[in-house]
């Protein structure tokens, strides 16, 4: 036997510039030096070091989401009127405010788990999971061209989006520090998530009157203007529909009419976040029909977001996937394997649901939405105030006028007085983004009796004011 360092198979020819082509497939690429064994080695090549950034010095520092605190107005309330009610229509969280995932499929993803066992499962998820996603739950046409293969599980919907920023980044124009487009108003974690690994955001122009809605012609203007910040360019441009925070939703045929002008704007890829449409009033969106309305190459610059922690109240069992080509799942499967492997424990609970019947589990969640739906409609409309009330779980509504009353600057003053007086949580819309600081979001994820005392609530509120 060679002794190392002196011969045989180990290390690369002193001086060598790239490692076997076998190391490489494998990603096994440490660049050795065979004669000093007290040298640092690389594991990539001189060649392929990340370069410098020193960004990281620049970047503002990344605030902690205010989500989280919203409730703790309401324990002010409580030590003030110990025996008072207090409704939090903040919650973006069924299994908080609604029953959450059926004990029957939680059983039976208890015995998907003991059958499975609790060793290593592969980056993407399991096979299995897989199955049950192009199955049972999208029904998808083999005509697509798509299949098991082009789903990757993830950890909830964060860890879904921050491997698909890295993705669209690493595929798309091969470089960080250019733009994620998002919505005008867009839900906190959008301004934030792409940050965190190397890509800006840019909100797309958009009119209040309309609910900020995303255009066309928004895209161009964001590619124009992307090009003026030293030469960036646009990544990904982000489709949220139903959206969180307004409501707002869109038709199927305008999601690929607005894709098609990403597209043809040099956009690389667009993101369809779908993690709201299993409660429309219409019922979800079907993949087969967005798919088979674009052509393979358009397709393959499609990623879809969906997953169990909105439609089925699972947001702490933290269970998502992307549907994507099989390019981009195989380049975050790979990072994946490195990072964030999915719990068997969070598809189990997703394949239980989709085998069921996905209308049946999740129709404690969907059925009790819709039906509060209906009376925040009635609410607004009654007492004449400015709302966006699409789909999914949220109001947004206008309290500009309340404001100028009180002489307040935006809703974060707002929203406080609502816990700490009134017993009442909302999210003021500021915290989304300035264009939005003069709206609430109201959850309506809730059963209908309570959000209509909810709505009374705040009716109260305002009238005080």
């Amino acid at each position: 036997m060679s002794p190392a360092g002196s011969g045989g198979t180990i290390g690369h020819q002193h001086g060598s510039d790239a490692a076997p082509r076998g190391a490489l497939e494998k990603g096994r690429r440490f660049v050795k030096d065979r004669v000093n064994q007290d040298a640092p080695a690389l594991v990539v090549g001189p060649a392929e070091l990340a370069g410098v950034d020193r960004s990281l010095s620049t970047m503002c520092e990344i605030p902690g989401s205010r989500m989280f605190e919203i409730s703790d107005a309401l324990k002010l309330y409580r030590k003030a009127h110990p025996d008072g009610t207090t409704f939090d229509a903040s919650q973006g969280d069924g299994g908080a405010s609604l029953p959450g995932v059926p004990v029957e499929v939680l059983d039976e993803a208890h015995r998907l788990q003991r059958e499975h066992g609790t060793g290593y499962d592969k980056p993407f998820g399991t096979d299995a999971f897989r199955k049950a996603v192009v199955e049972d739950y999208w029904g998808l046409d083999a005509a697509t061209g798509w299949g098991p293969a082009n789903v990757l599980a993830c950890q909830g919907g964060r860890d879904a989006l921050l491997k698909a920023y890295d993705a669209v980044q690493g595929l798309g124009h091969g470089r960080r520090g250019d733009f994620v487009v998002t919505s005008r108003v867009p839900w906190i974690s959008y301004n934030w998530g792409p940050y965190e690994v190397g890509a800006n955001v840019m909100l797309a122009p958009g009119r209040e009157g309309e609910g900020w809605r995303m255009t066309p012609g928004a895209v161009a203007a964001c590619v124009e203007a992307a090009a003026r910040h030293e030469g960036r360019r646009v990544a990904l441009v982000v489709i949220t529909s139903p959206d969180n925070p307004t409501g707002r939703s869109m038709e199927l045929d305008d999601q690929v009419e607005l894709a098609r002008a990403a597209f043809a704007a040099g956009v690389p890829y667009v993101l369809f976040d779908w993690i709201y449409h299993r409660i429309r009033a219409s019922g979800p969106y079907d993949l087969n029909r967005l798919l088979g309305a674009l052509d393979s190459s358009e397709r393959d610059r499609c990623i879809i977001l969906d997953g169990i922690t909105k439609s089925l109240g699972g947001s702490n069992i933290r269970n998502a996937h992307l549907v994507a080509s099989q390019r981009l799942v195989k380049f975050a499967q790979n990072r994946a394997s490195h990072a964030v492997i999915p719990s068997f424990h969070s598809q189990a609970v997703a394949i239980a649901a989709y085998r069921m019947g996905f209308d049946r589990a999740a129709a404690t969640i969907v059925g009790p939405t819709l039906a509060s739906r209906q009376v925040m409609a009635e609410f607004v409309a009654e007492r004449g105030i400015r709302a966006i009330l699409g789909d999914g779980y949220y109001a947004f509504l206008d309290m500009g006028p309340w404001l100028d009353r009180a002489g307040m600057d935006d809703t974060a003053a707002l929203g406080a007085a609502f816990g700490e007086r009134f017993g009442l949580a909302v999210v003021p819309g500021v915290y989304f983004s300035d264009f939005g600081k003069r709206w609430i979001r109201f959850s309506y994820a809730l059963p209908p009796e309570v959000t209509r005392s909810a709505t009374v609530r705040l009716w109260e509120a305002l009238a005080s004011l």
